[in-house]
């Protein structure tokens, strides 16, 4: 250690220790009186920070309410921006059925006991649903003021749509209670919207293709030809005990889509047309595999149980 020359002053140096805090109570934190501080903070800190928040989310607010704004203002509730080809869902419209299960997780199973009222009774009323729109205008928008009967020689008029005649379907009728109880089960089908689409006909006798049914193929000859402008619907079995086992098949009105309904253009009281497909005398207490498949040459047809294109799959099993 240096020795402290002579005429130096002297320095002291003095150390101070920490002292530990006093502990601070819960209702201290909640209201300081000493230092009038609030949860923590005096009132002052509390209103800066209260004062940048609400700048902060102010402008957060409108950087998204302009956003908004310039997405809405590219948007048109008539018609998409992306038709067809431009657009996700494309121009093969996919084939949709009712009944379907009760939830989208079930297997596409109709499964019902004839003689049992309730399980008849909760198949009929999926279907009454399904058909509100078609048999109460009321739901409708503009109440269905719109639609018209319509015919190939009588094609819809501008804002006009043409009207599904749900009275035409046969034994697929409420009073009849889609003939679910008489083991003949309906089923309805109809083609998914695509604004815009129109079908690419089979009207042609002569260039129908090889692999279309042999019983379509002669429903389509035997009616005039102004009436073959329509997209075809066939159901059958998939396998040939499924053929054996699915009887008879009736289509209700008619076997196809007529012309006259399409394209979709979104105008108020547009329904999709509907075939009723009623299954006349199935194999009881047997699963028949069942699909239903969409003719048009504009519709890509693929089966199988992965990437389904225009045609729907399901079981019909009654007991």
């Amino acid at each position: 250690m240096p020795l402290k020359k002579a005429g130096q002053p002297l320095v002291v140096t003095t150390y101070e220790f920490p002292v530990k805090p006093e502990k601070t109570t819960v209702k201290q934190f909640l209201y300081n009186k000493s230092t009038g501080q609030i949860l923590g903070r005096t009132s002052k800190n509390w209103g800066q920070l209260l004062l940048f928040y609400t700048i902060f989310y102010a402008l957060l607010a409108a950087m998204f309410a302009i956003c908004m704004q310039g997405l809405l203002a590219t948007l048109n509730t008539e018609y998409p921006k992306w038709q067809l080809e431009d657009s996700i869902i494309g121009t093969n419209p996919g084939l949709g059925y009712r009944p379907m299960p009760a939830t989208v997780d079930q297997a596409p199973v109709v499964h019902y006991a004839a003689a049992n009222k309730t399980e008849v009774k909760e198949w009929v009323g999926r279907i009454n649903e399904f058909l509100e729109p078609y048999k109460d205008h009321k739901l409708l928008p503009g109440g269905g003021k719109n639609q018209v009967i319509c015919d190939f020689q009588k094609p819809p008029s501008p804002n006009t749509v043409c009207a599904v005649d749900v009275s035409k379907m046969g034994p697929c009728n409420a009073e009849e209670g889609y003939s679910y109880n008489k083991s003949a089960p309906c089923i309805f089908v109809k083609l998914n919207r695509i604004y815009g689409w129109v079908p690419e006909y089979y009207d042609d006798i002569n260039d129908l293709p090889e692999s279309m049914p042999s019983d379509l193929v002669e429903y389509i000859k035997s009616i005039p030809e102004q009436e073959r402008k329509q997209v075809w619907v066939s159901c059958n079995g998939i396998a040939a005990a499924d053929i054996e086992a699915i009887g008879p098949i009736q289509y209700y009105p008619q076997r196809g889509l007529p012309s006259f309904y399409y394209p979709f253009t979104n105008t108020q009281g547009y329904l999709s047309p509907l075939i009723a497909v009623h299954f006349a005398r199935p194999a009881v207490k047997t699963s028949i595999n069942v699909e239903c498949r969409v003719w048009a040459k504009n519709v890509i047809y693929r089966g199988g149980q992965r990437d389904r294109q225009g045609s729907i799959n399901f079981i019909l099993l009654i007991d």
